[in-house]
């Protein structure tokens, strides 16, 4: 069995919907990622939550803020599923409800 990361890409600040909308919110997330350790299919036993903010570091010791607020999509979190194929750990992705909020799911195989 391979693993892939699925990489979640979110549209718009999880931390200015009101509190009871967070709740749904995590709820869902609880859920979707439950599902996929239920299969036997999540590495570990949850995933990884982005803060918002953080720095970026380019060549010649540049450091700037990031992610930047023109960027439409920012990276916000990520988990590691095992999967046979490429398109099985897509069939996972299936259901993430970052989609629900206008994000998306990038899958990509792990090198080991």
């Amino acid at each position: 069995m391979k693993e892939f990361a699925l990489l979640f890409r979110h549209v718009g600040d999880f931390e200015a919907l009101p509190e009871s909308e967070k709740t749904l919110v995590e709820k869902k997330w609880q859920d979707w990622i439950g599902s996929i350790a239920a299969q036997g299919k999540l590495k570990g036993d949850k995933g990884i939550r982005l803060a918002s903010g953080g720095k970026i570091l380019k060549p010649a010791g540049v450091m700037t803020d990031g992610p930047f607020v023109e960027i439409r999509e920012c990276l916000g979190g990520l988990i590691v599923v095992k999967a046979d194929t490429l398109e099985e750990a897509v069939t996972l992705a299936h259901g993430c409800p970052a989609m629900e909020r206008g994000g998306s799911v990038e899958v990509r195989p792990i090198m080991i």
